[in-house]
């Protein structure tokens, strides 16, 4: 066994640490492409629709004004939240599944 070698690595440390840094420079070009992407979540059949971005922020929500009733704020309120949460949950879903596709399904904890 050569000296600095280890054994079952079947390459050089060089050529795996510029592969790496590919990668990382490919995870940050994604990273910033999936930040301009949006997704759009609806609850109580499209009376409330958010919009949230790929930095899982809420950009945009749009409520119709029929489910605008002084005397069930209740109702809107819980709408208002499922809508978001649901649009958070698919823009969790989207950033996960363009990054899978980069990683190769690596699970490679605090990359992203």
């Amino acid at each position: 066994m050569g000296r600095g070698r280890f054994p079952g690595m079947g390459g050089n440390m060089n050529n795996m640490m510029k592969q790496m840094q590919k990668m990382q420079k490919q995870m940050e070009a994604m990273q910033a492409e999936l930040e301009t992407r949006e997704v759009e979540a609806t609850a109580g059949g499209g009376a409330v629709t958010a919009l949230v971005n790929g930095k899982k922020e809420l950009i945009n929500i749009e409520i119709d004004e029929s489910v605008v009733d002084p005397e069930d704020v209740e109702m809107l309120q819980d709408l208002v939240v499922a809508a978001v949460n649901e649009a958070m949950r698919k823009a969790e879903d989207m950033i996960n599944s363009e990054m899978k596709k980069l990683t190769g399904g690596l699970n490679i904890p605090g990359m992203f």
